[in-house]
């Protein structure tokens, strides 16, 4: 799997398997496919409410720990300094691990930003303890990214952020990268069937003999995000894990940069 690097020099895969919605209960035989199928990149959080599952999938695969790059994200609950510390610390328990590779906050606080600014500084504090590898944000604006700035003494390595071809997000996406910062995108075949179904999607498919979510996952890896996927269905996380072999031409990129509606499937 393709891989690109943090500003820190940190490797991280750019296809993870996702784990948001996923029951504690279909977590073994959800993750047991997705290693199998060549997955090492995780997105966890707190508030999925299945870390300790994941931990325990994690355990069970026998895959070496250096082999896998675990991301997880402080709730909302758990912002302001010393509660992030130790959200962080429930994290690893539940995931029955030493570090995480990467940790981002997972929604600013906007009603009290600078709770969310005293979050940072405790993910820097992490960051140096060597509890994280890499340290991140998640929906964050351009202004909520500059504000971050102005006090970090480690900057953002990573904003994970809704992402699809209804929501292509170019000026946010291009304000990360101009600042070191590697996107990421969740929700990234959008919920449902429509992006799917847009025939941009669906000729593209035919053309290159393959699936319209492999069109929209090679479209996202084509432009520098890194994604996961989520799927409890065992054919469908297999699938989603193909999409090597093959890559868009700029113009079938901004093709399907076209269909941009600048339109949230989630939480705005």
């Amino acid at each position: 799997m393709e891989t690109t690097t943090l500003s820190n020099g940190v490797t991280i895969p750019m296809l993870g398997f996702g784990t948001y919605r996923l029951d504690s209960q279909d977590v073994p035989t959800a993750l047991k496919t997705a290693f199998d199928a060549g997955y090492r990149h995780l997105d966890c959080a707190h508030i999925y409410g299945n870390e300790p599952a994941v931990g325990e999938a994690i355990k069970a695969s026998g895959i070496a720990r250096e082999d896998l790059f675990i991301t997880s994200k402080v709730w909302n609950t758990d912002q302001g300094y010393d509660k992030t510390l130790a959200a962080c610390d429930q994290t690893l328990k539940d995931l029955q691990l030493d570090y995480l590779d990467l940790y981002l906050i997972h929604w600013p606080n906007e009603d009290n930003f600078d709770l969310t600014l005293d979050t940072w500084r405790a993910l820097e504090t992490l960051y140096k303890q060597k509890k994280v590898r890499a340290i991140g944000v998640s929906n964050f604006s351009e202004a909520q990214l500059k504000a971050v700035f102005e006090i970090a003494t480690v900057k953002p390595m990573v904003n994970q952020i809704e992402r699809h071809p209804y929501k292509v997000q170019t000026e946010l996406g291009k304000f990360d990268t101009d600042n070191g910062i590697v996107n990421e995108g969740y929700s990234p075949i959008g919920h449902g069937h429509l992006i799917l179904e847009d025939p941009v999607i669906t000729d593209l498919a035919k053309k290159y003999a393959k699936t319209p979510a492999q069109i929209v996952l090679r479209w996202h890896l084509d432009t520098g995000y890194v994604v996961f996927p989520k799927s409890a269905q065992p054919a469908h996380v297999k699938e989603n894990f193909e999409v090597d072999g093959f890559h868009l031409t700029a113009a079938e990129i901004a093709k399907i940069n076209g269909l941009d509606q600048d339109k949230h499937l989630n939480y705005d």
